[in-house]
């Protein structure tokens, strides 16, 4: 088996699946329990936000835990925009947002927020120049995403936060889901005042994740109750899960550079297998350094991309299309048609998303192996049912 679908989810690692079973085992007392064993889950708590925030290179006190991505970015989007409307109601975000992100700036538009959709160029990267030209007096919150969960582009955080500096009443939020532990991240120094991250993405357990919120910075919560996290997010918190989350990215950032290097050169591979099929499109840009090391997509225009998913697990080869949150939609990719691309690439976009212990070997399987699929699968564009669906 081979499974090139990490941008949707990862295994854990075996040191991680053992972390958590100890803690469940071990230490199952409530963190906001004043006798011994809430005192030892408490400091397994805090011992983890050290972590994490080690590896951002922020406070502890600003590592807020979570269910997972969708909940962290809800909250930072949502809470930034109740606590700071009395200073206007704009807010700015892009077209390729994650659902998370982009079905929470709809529903503020519902609810009276202005909302600017900052678009992107064909490598599916927004231009600082179109956000210069959304900034207005009534704007208090600027979210964009670190790095595309669909076609990997890396958008410019860095040169985003240095800007936004001169506009000290407007909020950065950044969904990195997709970037911590895969990129360098350092959100203070970047000038990020809000970034989700999701353990699942880097070999964490599913159902936990955090928010980094700076030190100031005002939430209103989500979750009322008993005001654990600092008020911001109630409920007994997943200690558990949340000591398996600060281990799993400590052990994904270990030695990263050298794991970044070794993921592009695998993608190298894939992206060069894909070029030598005429009947494939790359999508994103062919400058490496534009694009995340761990995704590469493209698209088999004309064919609809379910149809080449199976035909890899066939081989025991898995991949996806889209998102993984949508990749059960036959509707085309937003994403691929804020890129430019025709509703006829839309629908037939691939993804392909590897971890750092990926082989060479493997990489090459996975292009010989879609060789053969485009081989098999190529006739059928001549049949009429599928030029029918083609003029759709």
């Amino acid at each position: 088996m081979l499974y090139l679908d990490y941008a949707a989810t990862t295994p854990l690692y075996e040191e991680v699946i053992d972390t958590i079973a100890e803690v469940m085992k071990l230490h199952y007392g409530n963190p906001s329990s004043i006798h011994r064993l809430g005192v030892q889950a408490e400091k397994l708590l805090q011992s983890s936000k050290e972590v994490i925030a080690g590896v951002l290179g922020v406070q502890p006190s600003e590592i807020i835990c979570t269910s997972g991505g969708t909940e962290s970015n809800n909250l930072a989007i949502r809470g930034a925009a109740y606590s700071y409307q009395n200073r206007g109601k704009h807010l700015i975000t892009t077209q390729i947002e994650h659902s998370s992100v982009k079905e929470m700036f709809l529903q503020l538009e519902r609810e009276g927020f202005r909302v600017t959709y900052l678009p992107v160029n064909k490598k599916g990267c927004v231009e600082l120049e179109s956000l210069k030209a959304a900034i207005c007096e009534d704007t208090i919150l600027v979210s964009v995403m670190y790095v595309n969960n669909e076609v990997g582009t890396i958008q410019p955080i860095q040169e985003i936060g240095q800007y936004l500096s001169n506009y000290p009443k407007v909020l950065f939020h950044v969904d990195a889901v997709q970037g911590i532990a895969k990129l360098p991240f350092q959100p203070k120094e970047w000038g990020v005042d809000l970034c989700s991250a999701s353990a699942h993405k880097f070999r964490g357990p599913k159902g936990v994740g955090f928010l980094y919120r700076r030190d100031g910075v005002q939430l209103k919560p989500l979750i009322v109750g008993g005001g654990q996290e600092y008020g911001v997010r109630s409920g007994t918190e997943n200690v558990p899960l949340i000591v398996g989350m600060a281990k799993a990215l400590r052990l994904s950032v270990d030695n990263l550079p050298a794991k970044i290097e070794h993921k592009y050169q695998l993608r190298r591979i894939i992206v060069e297998g894909i070029k030598s099929l005429p009947e494939l499109t790359l999508t994103g840009s062919e400058q490496q350094e534009d694009m995340a090391p761990h995704i590469v997509h493209f698209a088999f225009a004309g064919m609809k991309a379910e149809v080449v998913v199976h035909a890899l697990e066939q081989r025991q080869i898995y991949i996806s299309t889209k998102s993984a949150c949508a990749s059960d939609e036959s509707d085309p990719s937003t994403v691929m048609l804020a890129l430019g691309c025709s509703r006829e690439l839309a629908v037939s976009g691939l993804r392909v998303s590897f971890s750092d212990e990926h082989q060479e070997k493997e990489a090459k399987q996975f292009v010989t192996a879609l060789r053969e699929v485009v081989r098999d699968l190529a006739p059928m564009l001549s049949k009429p049912s599928i030029r029918k669906e083609k003029r759709r």
